[in-house]
């Protein structure tokens, strides 16, 4: 996978930051998963293009509120709110997802992992990992809806 940098979401003051703290945040956060729910989306140009749109996959409409319902985004310290439309027939992120993409150079390609670390009828929060890349263009036109749990892209 490629990497390129990302932008910055939103800054702590300076002086609050030491050079360490600097060093971290220039690599990639990956870690382990917890046991709570979570569902991942390889990002398409559905999800990062001027509408923006990430719907949330049907695995996870038992286990979000069925209304709708105030949304933290958190990825790397930092917070980005949404609304979870659990009350359509496509459950789906309001349009300040777009935020969230603009914010941390989210493209084509990219993979974000959302891991439920809150959930009730008056907020859910999310904690991100976002997996930088640049999918092969042979295989991403094999991505539904940014999916492949029910459809897995084999790689000989």
């Amino acid at each position: 996978m490629g990497y390129r940098k990302k932008k910055k979401g939103p800054e702590a003051p300076a002086a609050a930051k030491n050079e360490l703290e600097e060093e971290e945040e220039e690599e990639e956060e990956i870690w382990a998963l917890s046991d709570k729910p979570n569902f991942s989306m390889l990002l398409t140009k559905t999800h990062v293009r001027p509408l923006c749109r990430l719907f949330v996959p049907t695995n996870m409409h038992r286990v979000l509120p069925s209304i709708a319902v105030p949304v933290i985004l958190t990825y790397r310290g930092n917070n980005w709110e949404t609304i979870y439309f659990g009350d359509h027939i496509s459950k789906r992120f309001d349009t300040r997802w777009a935020r969230f993409v603009n914010d941390n150079d989210l493209r084509v390609g990219d993979a974000c992992v959302f891991e439920l670390m809150e959930c009730s009828n008056t907020l859910v929060r999310f904690r991100v990992q976002i997996l930088r890349g640049d999918f092969p263009p042979e295989l991403l036109a094999r991505v539904h809806n940014g999916q492949t749990s029910d459809t897995a892209i084999v790689i000989e």
